[in-house]
């Protein structure tokens, strides 16, 4: 396991517990029998949620097929990121602002990501940009956090458009600034 690996799931994991500190309650989730995930814990509740928490990835997943696809070799990074652990999205905080930090509900949901993160490096290619891989969305709308294939730097990325400002030298750095969000554990 890498160091952005353990970083992010000690990060991911620990939601779980900031967030019954400020609740008393795990975070809840709306279950869905057709899309399962190890991440889940404890019975259905009467208005059908389960209580969730982030869980080291043991499956054996690969970007391989996106790297043919696209004829790519995707950053080290993305790759190790989309690998570490299953969870729920993340609400969480930069000096930037609020975002919430995509990751995999379950295999079926790596399979997703990967499909849409081939679309999104079609769609750069399409538009003459520098390939770039989406990991979080932002409180600003059309505005997402990338990192650059070429280099892994992170930065924020309007939809359709060029990277437009600098957030962090690597995904380690950026997972390493963050905190999570007061508001979103308060609701």
């Amino acid at each position: 396991m890498s160091l952005l690996q353990k970083s992010l799931g000690q990060f991911a994991k620990g939601y779980a517990e900031f967030h019954q500190q400020k609740t008393a309650k795990l975070p809840i989730i709306e279950h869905d029998d057709d899309w399962p995930s190890p991440c889940e814990l404890g019975a259905i509740d009467g208005d059908g949620f389960i209580s969730w928490q982030a869980v080291d990835i043991e499956d054996e997943l690969s970007f391989d097929n996106v790297e043919k696809a696209l004829e790519l070799t995707l950053h080290n990074d993305i790759k190790e990121y989309f690998t570490a652990v299953y969870s729920e999205a993340i609400p969480c905080r930069c000096e930037q602002g609020e975002l919430e930090l995509l990751l995999a509900w379950n295999a079926k949901d790596f399979e997703r990501l990967q499909q849409n993160l081939i679309g999104h490096v079609l769609m750069k290619r399409r538009l003459q940009q520098a390939e770039t891989l989406f990991f979080a969305v932002t409180d600003q709308e059309e505005i997402n956090l990338v990192i650059k294939n070429d280099n892994g730097e992170v930065w924020a990325e309007p939809v359709g458009l060029e990277p437009s400002k600098f957030v962090a030298k690597n995904l380690q750095e950026f997972i390493a600034s963050l905190s999570y969000s007061q508001q979103e554990a308060e609701q």
